[in-house]
């Protein structure tokens, strides 16, 4: 079998379980397996393919799992993220609140900022690594999520300025930071099911948010006044139509304090700030 026909046959299967980007997925599932970068890829297609182990990797897609705990990975900020069913998995959207520490970093040097929730540790490396004068402190409830991001931070060289802490949201801190940064469960509880099988295979804390989808961010807000420096700022993720309903949050966390907001590549809003 060539690699186009291994290459067709697998995007049919996945189109046939319903994935989007089914192509695309093929495509990355047999250069997983081959060891190949995407040039090589297309390079080789009339040539004969031996991918071992693709067939137990559809399978595992077909059934829902998402591809990043198959691969073991996830691109995020253009670094490779190590990803296991213990932690999010990182998302495009997220991105937007990396891009706010750094704004920030890019003023005041030598920041020291909070990652609440640190999951996979992405947003706490993809900071360290973009702003090496920076302090960062990573933050989990999850012992088995602070592994992975103990993992993610060696891996990208930056374990002596990442600290992970294990503790509930603020409580693992032992002083105030500059920033506090969080993509926090925001996800309504009612809703998550309707969000798709691959959700399932998330951990559900890191996705749950209570009835309204607001109760970590609301403890998140009550508790940042007391870690923040003069001058900091509390920089959040959310689901666009909470936008409202945060930036209340954090007016009366911060009365006096000035709140923005972010859009995402939709135009929707994304990322809520404030600044104390």
């Amino acid at each position: 079998m060539t690699l186009r026909s291994a290459w067709t046959q697998a995007r049919s299967r996945l189109e046939r379980a319903g994935v989007e980007d089914a192509a695309l997925e093929a495509e990355v599932m047999l250069r997983h397996a081959l060891g190949i970068d995407r040039a090589a890829f297309f390079a080789a297609l009339e040539e004969p393919a031996d991918a071992a182990g693709l067939e137990r990797t559809i399978e595992r897609r077909e059934s829902g799992e998402p591809l990043a705990y198959i691969l073991g990975r996830r691109e995020f900020y253009g670094l490779d993220i190590l990803v296991t069913p213990a932690v999010l998995i990182p998302r495009q959207e997220t991105e937007h609140l990396v891009d706010a520490i750094l704004d920030l970093g890019r003023v005041r040097a030598g920041l020291a900022v909070a990652d609440v929730g640190t999951g996979s540790g992405a947003i706490a490396v993809a900071a360290a690594v973009n702003l090496p004068g920076c302090r960062v402190y990573a933050t989990d409830v999850s012992q088995a999520a602070l592994r992975v991001a103990q993992a993610n931070c060696r891996i990208h060289g930056v374990e002596g300025r990442v600290e992970l802490r294990h503790g509930d949201l603020l409580d693992a801190l032992d002083g105030p930071v500059d920033v506090i940064a969080s993509n926090p469960p925001y996800v309504r509880t009612g809703e998550i099911e309707s969000l798709g099988r691959e959700i399932g295979h998330e951990p559900a804390q890191a996705l749950d948010g209570g009835p309204g989808g607001l109760d970590v961010i609301r403890r998140l807000f009550e508790q940042a006044p007391a870690a923040l420096n003069p001058g900091g700022a509390v920089i959040v993720e959310i689901d666009p139509r909470q936008l409202q309903a945060v930036t209340s949050l954090a007016a009366a966390a911060f009365p006096g304090g000035r709140v923005s907001h972010r859009l995402d590549l939709a135009g929707r809003p994304r990322v809520v700030a404030v600044t104390a």
